[in-house]
């Protein structure tokens, strides 16, 4: 059976907390910027202009995602450690991707800033006690409240999910 070019590693699932999983959720928030890096080595501006799938986004719309996305993600963790379920703002990832940042900044601005945002992420992820992980936030659009633990798997299946976009293409077209 052919992998869904949307979902190359699947779609997110939660799971129940457990310290192995925390670790290793953590580490993929720590290591994705080297590994979203890595996966752009070597590739031109043509490769960079290259929609993953058809109708999907460039690779370079991907690591501006990534970055923009996770910006959020930061703060929506700060929010739910510092306030009692407070209610998070979403945003249409569509429109932001066709803003001229996105469009016209190369991608290492992106790639920098995932370096820095991830440091501080990590360090906070790491602070946070097991009581912190029951801790909500509500998403509006969703209607409900999402534990920092559910919000932990998602941004770490998220970095995770869009290199895989990249390495796919890479692979599709032997670059």
């Amino acid at each position: 059976m052919a992998t869904d070019p949307r979902y190359p590693i699947g779609q997110y699932m939660p799971e129940p907390f457990s310290e192995q999983k925390k670790e290793a959720w953590i580490t993929d928030i720590r290591c994705l910027p080297q590994l979203l890096e890595n996966t752009l080595l070597n590739l031109d501006e043509q490769q960079l202009q290259t929609p993953y799938r058809e109708g999907g986004w460039t690779i370079q719309q991907l690591v501006h995602h990534v970055a923009d996305s996770h910006i959020n993600a930061y703060c929506r963790f700060k929010l739910g450690v510092t306030e009692s379920d407070p209610q998070i703002k979403p945003y249409d990832e569509k429109l932001w991707a066709e803003l001229p940042d996105v469009q016209h900044l190369p991608v290492n601005i992106s790639i920098t800033l995932l370096h820095a945002l991830h440091a501080r992420w990590h360090y906070l992820l790491e602070k946070l006690t097991i009581q912190d992980w029951e801790r909500t936030v509500f998403h509006p659009e969703q209607k409900r409240k999402i534990t920092l633990w559910e919000l932990l798997g998602s941004y770490a299946w998220h970095g995770k999910h869009h290199t895989a976009h990249i390495t796919m293409l890479r692979e599709e077209k032997h670059w």
